[in-house]
């Protein structure tokens, strides 16, 4: 299994409600394809336009700049990887002092904790009937749309088992939601 490492996040845009344009290559005038790169940097996980606003669920959202198509990589959420008892030390003292925990388990070891990353995914709310999947792949945590979405439409994702462990009234507001997280 390879060395996973903490990647250091890309730096924040100017507002955090704006959406990220797509570079433009200075020889060509033309814009890259989204996720692209320059040589010699790495390349941005997101692969299509997102931004992060005020959501009817919860606090803030991620939603989509521009339309996705069905079972497409919506993009990836990065963040610090680090053992599962600092982890669930850090939800706590994160629960504690904002209510809002930006972690996700990718093993029974380790999570990545994405409190300090600029990913826009970082703020993807539950819901019971949701637009996107979330994937745990080689230590990476990506995100697949499950159908269309449209421009403007709020990202969502099926949190599944979350150390709420039911005491968390769900609010996604879906038809037949399941009520608690």
């Amino acid at each position: 299994m390879p060395t996973l490492r903490p990647v250091t996040p890309p730096a924040p845009s100017t507002s955090p409600a704006e959406v990220r344009p797509a570079p433009v290559h200075p020889a060509s005038g033309d814009a890259p394809q989204p996720g692209a790169a320059a040589r010699g940097q790495p390349a941005d996980p997101q692969k299509f336009k997102m931004m992060v606003g005020p959501s009817a669920i919860d606090g803030q959202g991620a939603f989509a700049g521009e339309p996705i198509p069905a079972r497409r990589k919506i993009g990836e959420m990065r963040g610090e990887f680090v053992d599962m008892a600092e982890a669930r030390a850090r939800a706590r003292a994160a629960e504690k002092a904002s209510g809002r925990i930006f972690m996700v388990a990718i093993s029974d070891k380790r999570a990545v904790d994405a409190t300090a990353s600029t990913d826009p995914l970082r703020f993807a709310n539950h819901s019971c009937q949701p637009n996107m999947v979330l994937k745990v792949q080689q230590g990476r945590v990506a995100f697949y749309a499950l159908r269309d979405i449209d421009a403007g439409e709020e990202l969502t994702a099926r949190y599944g088992e979350t150390h709420h462990a039911g005491r968390l009234t769900c609010r996604c507001g879906a038809p037949g939601c399941q009520g608690r997280l």
